[in-house]
């Protein structure tokens, strides 16, 4: 029986163990992470209107990881070794025969006085904070922003900001204390959010000069220090800052010997194979993949590598040709907590449907469909 080690337990992880149970994969599987739960981080947006919990959001994994026959070691990867077939945590090292590195990306903090801004998909603490700051203004500006990184530029994640701005508008609109604010979107892009597709990002530029958000856009920023969002082209003040820097991949890849990309990430190839290295494949934020320049850092991305690397992992272990590619696809709600648009990109087709309150509660639905297999 072979030995597969799978690292972390986020969505890219625990797609790759339900896709390779379902292609009658039955060897071992050892999943190591330092928490035995998923936090089911697309709905952060909604924990600072209340409609959600950090609760509803922690999924326990282990009736899961008993269901599909998968033992858990806890801890944090250190180094990968060997050529990815010794693995060092901080409670220990695991051997394998296959290696699956689902651990994410971390985000860059080097902006100086990032201190002063909440990142908020950092977790749950953080958009906690959030509702908890908040609740505690009695009015001021909000300024909500992003970058990416400029080594990997399409190592973004610009969505949940824009879900985050549009959210707080309408939660503030509904506790009757809007026109106490100013909310303000800052970029270094003339045009933030073409990952999304230019009709996405007029729409939504659209909708902010409708609801009296401020923009200011297409200057670098600088630095943030208390009160106060600093960029090339001068700044501003703010009471709250909300800010997603670019991504960069796990910082135990310095010691360890993987390829990895200019950005930081590890280099991979269009199966999601690490380059250069035998039966080791990589799915998700940790990853560089070649592909189109619009290709998403997002969980919908991460499920569709992981299932290609399931399929490479079954196919290899029959001895049979592991040459199964992933699809690049970007589908995401946008949502304002009563309604959001719909954004599909693939292929030749770029949609941004209007503003619905169904694609709200499609989103919703999406999110209690998803779950229901680790619940």
């Amino acid at each position: 029986m072979k030995q597969i080690v799978i690292l972390g337990s986020g969505f890219a992880a625990l797609t790759t163990i339900r896709r390779l149970r379902a292609l009658g994969v039955r060897d071992a599987i050892t999943v190591v992470s330092p928490r035995k739960e998923l936090v089911y981080l697309p709905s952060l947006i909604w924990l600072p209107s209340g409609k959600r919990s950090g609760d509803d959001l922690r999924i326990p994994l282990a009736r899961f990881f008993e269901r599909n026959d998968v033992r858990w070691h806890q801890g944090s990867v250190t180094r990968v070794l060997d050529g990815g077939r010794r693995v060092v945590t901080d409670q220990g090292e695991l051997g394998n025969d296959v290696l699956v590195i689902a651990t994410g990306g971390r985000y860059l903090r080097k902006l100086p006085g990032i201190e002063h801004a909440i990142i908020p998909c950092e977790g749950i603490a953080a958009a906690e904070s959030i509702r908890d700051r908040l609740a505690a203004m009695d009015g001021g500006t909000i300024a909500v922003g992003f970058s990416s990184n400029p080594k990997e530029p399409g190592a973004v994640r610009g969505g949940p900001m824009f879900e985050f701005l549009f959210g707080i508008d309408t939660l503030l609109r509904r506790q009757g204390r809007r026109e106490r604010f100013e909310l303000v979107f800052f970029n270094p892009a003339a045009q933030p959010g073409q990952r999304l597709g230019p009709a996405a990002v007029a729409k939504m530029l659209a909708r902010m000069e409708s609801l009296g958000i401020r923009t200011h856009l297409g200057h670098k920023p600088l630095r943030f220090e208390p009160g106060r969002v600093v960029t090339e082209g001068d700044g501003f003040d703010a009471d709250l800052i909300l800010f997603m820097p670019g991504l960069t991949g796990p910082a135990w890849l310095e010691d360890s010997a993987l390829p990895q990309s200019e950005g930081g990430f590890i280099a991979a190839d269009a199966h999601c194979r690490v380059l250069g290295m035998e039966r080791v494949y990589v799915a998700g934020d940790a990853g560089s993949y070649p592909g189109p320049e619009w290709m998403a850092k997002q969980a919908h991305q991460a499920d569709l590598q992981a299932d290609a690397v399931a399929r490479n992992i079954a196919a290899g272990l029959r001895d049979q040709r592991a040459d199964h590619g992933f699809r690049t696809e970007l589908v995401c709600i946008v949502d304002a907590l009563d309604s959001g648009m719909l954004v599909y990109r693939g292929g030749r087709r770029n949609l941004a449907l209007p503003n619905l309150r169904a694609f709200h509660w499609l989103k919703q639905r999406f999110e209690a469909r998803y779950l229901k297999a680790y619940r």
